[in-house]
């Protein structure tokens, strides 16, 4: 049996590198001129409120523009870049491309820019469950993935497989975050339905405690490519340190494929990979006695318990987790939290003792509403909650909150990758 090809380089200049990519893998020799062919970057959010650092978080413009670039000279025209960015949280995929310089691609290379959330999605049967995907995506003759090589904290690694989840609607995104049917045994499927004809991992920056900014970016300079996917995928994870046997969503489609689980069993070309593989942590971590983070412990934060979060807390709220936990941090003044739970998702029931019990989130307010063991339940409703809210709602509590605190968080997480040359913002923009 031939073994899938997937090629590894060392990013120099990204047209001339992408091009190498593509070569050694033979990344177009799947495509026909008149293919209408839909680019999927990674576009999971922006923030034009607060400082945003987007290395390791999307999908570099650099990267998406030297592959366009290579399309069109070789004869491709019907091309489409499409994403459904974060849902509920602003701003519109239209404001994303704009920033990303996705318009100058529009105007030089007649480029369609769709954001999915915009537009019909249709409902797609799968056997065990229902998902509705893109029209657009589900129209299109092939599909060119274009995910970021980065870790992720409830699905250990977010790559090519895990970026498809982006042509989902709202519904299916939350769905997918399900009780009964879990986040890695869902989103894996969506593959088995779609035309992808070549993956791309941008690995230009890696990103650590993925996939949103508060985790840490590492400059890697690195592109992967592969007309498998999931071959491409566990190459991948190689790289930031996981073999496909601890990656959930990478066992799960070998188990119903039938694929391998080595990357021995791929051919790699370019740069080996034990040259370029290095260890980064997709999690963060928690007390053995599941009462928060390790920083409150570190801070001496009692009278506290934060549940950890699971893999049934959406997309949403997962983006707004981290700074409730920095708002709580600053409402600590030394003396211990009035014997306070916190529990989010679909699964976490309030337990018996507590003062006050916040539920964050729309769903963990809706399955403990008749819980008997809450006191007194302090609900923070929203899908995803609103940050500013949530510091009302802790103030009248009686639990201060402060919502500059988070500010001034997000300038520190900004200024990580400030005035440092391995960062460069040009690389998002064209």
């Amino acid at each position: 049996m031939e073994r899938p090809v997937v090629s590894l380089v060392k990013m120099v200049e990204p047209y001339a590198s992408l091009r190498e990519a593509l070569a050694l893998c033979g990344g177009l020799d799947g495509l026909r001129r008149d293919d209408k062919i839909l680019i999927k970057p990674n576009l999971v959010s922006w923030d034009f409120d607060l400082p945003f650092p987007p290395f390791g978080v999307v999908t570099t413009s650099a990267v998406i523009g030297a592959l366009v670039r290579i399309l069109v000279e070789n004869g491709f025209s019907r091309l489409t870049i499409g994403e459904a960015p974060l849902p509920g949280v602003k701003p519109k995929g239209e404001a994303i491309f704009k920033v990303l310089g996705y318009e100058q691609l529009r105007d030089k290379y007649g480029v369609q820019l769709v954001d999915f959330n915009e537009e019909e999605f249709v409902e797609v049967d799968f056997d065990e469950f229902k998902l509705s995907l893109a029209r657009r995506v589900l129209e299109a003759d092939k599909i060119i993935n274009v995910p970021v090589l980065k870790t992720h904290n409830q699905a250990k690694v977010s790559l090519g497989i895990k970026n498809l989840k982006g042509c989902l609607n709202r519904k299916s995104k939350m769905f997918c975050h399900g009780v009964e049917h879990q986040l890695n045994r869902t989103f894996p499927r969506i593959i088995e339905k779609l035309p992808v004809a070549l993956t791309i991992i941008d690995g230009v920056f890696t990103l650590e405690k993925g996939p949103g900014h508060t985790g840490r970016a590492y400059r890697r300079d690195l592109l992967l490519a592969s007309r498998d996917a999931y071959a491409c995928d566990l190459v991948g994870a190689e790289v930031i340190g996981y073999r496909a046997d601890e990656v959930p969503q990478l066992k799960y489609l070998a188990e119903r494929h039938g694929y391998s689980l080595h990357a021995a069993d791929v051919q790699i070309k370019g740069e080996p990979l034990e040259k370029c593989r290095s260890y980064v942590e997709y999690d963060w971590e928690w007390t053995a006695d599941d009462t928060g983070p390790i920083g409150f412990q570190k801070r001496g934060i009692t009278g506290i318990a934060v549940r950890k979060y699971d893999d049934t807390l959406c997309t949403g709220c997962s983006s707004q987790y981290n700074p409730m936990l920095i708002m709580l941090m600053s409402a600590f003044n030394g003396e211990p939290f009035p014997n306070v739970e916190v529990i989010s998702g679909k699964k976490q029931l309030a337990s018996p003792g507590f003062e006050k019990t916040i539920l964050f989130g729309k769903c963990a307010c809706e399955l403990n509403k008749d819980n008997p063991n809450i006191k007194h339940a302090v609900p923070v409703r929203g899908c995803p909650p609103d940050m500013k809210k949530f510091a009302g709602i802790m103030q009248q509590e009686g639990i201060n909150c402060r919502y500059d605190e988070y500010v001034k968080y997000r300038h520190y997480i900004f200024n990580r990758y400030k005035d440092k040359k391995e960062f460069d913002f040009s690389l998002y923009s064209l």
